[in-house]
């Protein structure tokens, strides 16, 4: 006698009078019990017959593993991917601050197997609307939990987008997440790859211009020591990281080399660590005569303070320190706070990352090839010819990069046992521009000189030229506006 084949799934009717179809689905990776795959069919006439097409269909996706295998949520799956997943403490404590911040509040507790597209695609529009969620509900955002009296600080909500670069990143984190639950079997297919992220946004550096950039090192120069880190930001395009790492040893005056290894960080507590750089490589960057005479005079001033203090010099000492014997690095965060205060006092739209910017823009304009820009900035994205053969940074190429910025710097100011009154070349350049435009051979209106024309003209570097320009634009006496000539200020007239 044949025998009668089991019947796989089963078709229960509720009390309500629906049927609940469920098939036997394998056992879950993460619990370890038994997975079945259910859903409901609504009461009616067509009941049974649709309770039975829906018991064929999740037996194909059990027998295709098309299927989740899990009833695991998108939280659970963060965790053990976070578990597992080999990246840096920086980036994972931004990888945690977003999926903690914007992610597991709106979509953790959903099961990773009813994620899809349409889901995560919403989910973008909603952060681009607003990063609170707010589904356009007027609401007061308090300050403080649980019952209170309100204050000034609570205040009604204002909607504000999040970034599309944001939105981007938490796309990429998901993505990745999703597809290692594709690997572990756990869905069948990555939902991320079905969604579409918003555009990326289109690069707009903003690095200040020369005459900008003159100011600036005349500010950070009141302290010369601060003064030197900004300079070196901008001849170099260190990163903030880099520079608030480097130590003497990394240092050959002599030769004209810096060697870039570490990148200083803060970890989750706050605390001060060091890690490789970006790129996970070190790279070498020759520096011009004028940068090596800076860093002389800084490692002087090290020197002294280490004779008051009655102390050992050590090639292990921090290059930049906030200790007399600098013994230990800046944190990243103040120095980027302290050039924030620099620029605005200025009154310069400025962040402490433009200073790469002007590095890389200075040279490409001078006409440096994009190759050695990229090596002597560190960037990942340059080409691997370009960033895997560090050999490059000795090259004839590098050794111009760095002359051709360092002409096209602002001289730096001197400190006062150096500055003789009245013998600067850039205030005496100003003071001729400044009897040219008094007895009317400038007029109100009329251009300046080109400042290579000038430079020429009176033997003077580039940026000695800019500065002397800085410094009538200071006094009102020219106008600046980006990407075109300097020209005589309108108002002259009626000062005279």
């Amino acid at each position: 006698m044949a025998g009668v084949k089991r019947q796989r799934g089963e078709i229960m009717k509720l009390p309500s009078g629906s049927l609940r179809v469920r098939v036997y689905a394998g056992v879950d990776p993460l619990t370890g019990k038994r997975h079945y795959l259910t859903e409901t069919v609504p009461a009616g006439r067509s009941a049974e017959r649709d309770a039975e097409k829906v018991r064929t269909r999740l037996l194909n996706q059990v027998d295709e593993k098309r299927n989740p295998r899990t009833r695991a949520t998108l939280n659970q799956l963060l965790d053990r991917w976070l578990e597992v997943v080999d990246i840096e403490p920086t980036t994972r404590m931004g990888y945690e601050n977003k999926l903690n911040k914007h992610v597991r509040p709106v979509l953790g507790k959903l099961p990773v197997g009813r994620l899809d597209a349409e889901t995560l695609e919403s989910f973008y529009a909603s952060l681009r609307r607003c990063r609170d969620w707010c589904g356009g509900k007027a609401y007061v955002k308090h300050r403080i939990e649980g019952e209170h009296t309100c204050t000034a600080k609570c205040r009604p909500h204002v909607c504000k987008p999040l970034s599309a670069s944001s939105v981007r990143q938490i796309h990429w984190i998901l993505s990745g997440a999703l597809s290692r639950a594709v690997r572990w079997r756990w869905i069948a297919v990555n939902p991320a790859g079905q969604a579409e992220p918003p555009a990326p946004p289109h690069p707009d550096p903003q690095p200040p211009n020369p005459a900008d950039a003159a100011r600036i090192i005349n500010e950070a120069w009141r302290d010369p020591d601060w003064g030197a880190l900004v300079w070196l930001a901008m001849t170099t395009g260190t990163r903030r990281g880099e520079l608030c790492a480097l130590r003497w040893q990394h240092l050959d005056l002599v030769a004209g080399v810096l060697t870039l290894r570490r990148s200083a960080y803060l970890d989750e507590h706050g605390e001060l660590r060091e890690k490789d750089t970006k790129t996970h490589q070190q790279r070498r960057v020759a520096l011009d005569p004028e940068t090596i005479e800076v860093l002389r005079e800084l490692h002087g001033r090290y020197l002294d303070r280490l004779v008051r203090l009655d102390a050992d010099a050590d090639t292990a000492d921090y290059v930049f320190s906030p200790e007399p014997d600098n013994s230990r690095g800046y944190r990243p965060d103040t120095v980027t706070q302290r050039y924030s205060r620099l620029a605005i006092r200025l009154g310069i739209d400025s962040h402490l990352h433009a200073l790469r910017h002007y590095s890389a823009t200075e040279l490409i304009n001078a006409g440096v090839d994009v190759r050695t820009v990229a090596g002597r900035l560190g960037h990942g994205g340059g080409g691997t010819t370009t960033l895997r053969v560090y050999a490059a940074w000795l090259s004839e190429s590098d050794q111009r990069a760095a002359g051709t910025l360092a002409a096209r710097m602002p001289s730096r100011p001197r400190t006062p046992t150096q500055r003789k009154p009245g013998n600067s070349p850039y205030q005496t350049l100003a003071a001729e521009l400044r009897e040219q435009i008094s007895t009317g051979r400038l007029a109100p209106g009329n251009q300046m000189p080109a400042v290579a024309n000038l430079a020429s003209t009176h033997g003077v570097s580039v940026g000695t030229a800019h500065r002397a320009i800085a410094l009538l634009t200071s006094e009102g006496l020219v106008n600046v506006t980006r990407g075109r000539r300097a020209v005589v200020a309108e108002h002259m007239e009626a000062r005279s």
